[in-house]
């Protein structure tokens, strides 16, 4: 048996919250649902996580056969299906705290961060970070953010720019960010450019450290919980090509 199969999995379950009704996909709803079919019927679905829908839109969405994340574009009418809000700050405190489920609020990457971290920690609430889209935050920034949360607690899903497994062209690589929620040294992990995260004897590892099964789960339970992407399968070529995937 392949044991470093176990920390592949826990590191990547449920990952990849497919966003593909958002930027810069933008696809309409049927080629959206079209794209989640081959994502839930994909060799690697077990990296697949929620289905992310405007709420403006939650009311068009089909059953896609698991639970959607929502993001807060307007009010929307309460749904079993629903398992996650998604809402800028300060905007969306209010609602989020009269929602039921996890909630995540966007945090800008400024000289506010720390104070909104300390907000949204001592409300018991989630983080969200937007790695690239418009712009591409610094690699000191993310790591802010990163070491913000750890400190105080706070779980996170991270969402735009995302598609490279390992940081190229300066933009951000899932890989990474990951190691950098397991391992620290924000900055150091974040700025790798090479394949040097390797899965090796049952564990997730980087240079002489490594973390097994039991810390990955603890990982991605406690720290970094998901990462938002408009498109599945381009991750997942990615983590492909370095061996990652398929198990």
């Amino acid at each position: 048996m392949d044991t470093s199969s176990d920390a592949r999995r826990a590191l990547l379950e449920k990952l990849i919250d497919h966003a593909p009704l958002f930027p810069p996909a933008s696809l309409a709803l049927e080629d959206a649902l079209a794209a989640d079919r081959e994502a839930r019927e994909h060799a690697s679905a077990f990296v697949l996580a929620r289905f992310v829908c405007p709420a403006s839109r939650l009311g068009e969405l089909p059953d896609v056969g698991r639970g959607v994340s929502v993001v807060l574009d307007g009010p929307f009418e309460p749904d079993e299906r629903v398992e996650a809000v998604e809402s800028p700050m300060p905007d969306g405190l209010g609602v989020l705290q009269a929602l039921a489920g996890e909630a995540y609020v966007e945090v800008p990457l400024d000289g506010t961060l720390e104070e909104r971290l300390d907000v949204l920690a001592s409300l018991g609430m989630r983080a969200k970070v937007r790695c690239g889209g418009a712009s591409t935050p610094p690699i000191e920034d993310l790591a802010r953010f990163v070491r913000g949360c750890r400190e105080r607690r706070i779980v996170f899903k991270a969402t735009a720019g995302l598609h490279h497994a390992l940081r190229q062209d300066g933009e951000h690589g899932l890989l990474n960010l990951l190691a950098a929620a397991v391992f620290g040294d924000e900055e150091r992990a974040l700025a790798e450019t090479d394949a040097v995260f390797r899965f090796d004897q049952g564990a997730f590892a980087w240079g002489r450290r490594s973390a097994r099964a039991e810390e990955l789960e603890r990982v991605r339970r406690e720290v970094l919980h998901s990462i938002g992407s408009c498109s599945f399968l381009e991750p997942v070529a990615e983590l492909e090509s370095l061996g990652a995937l398929p198990l």
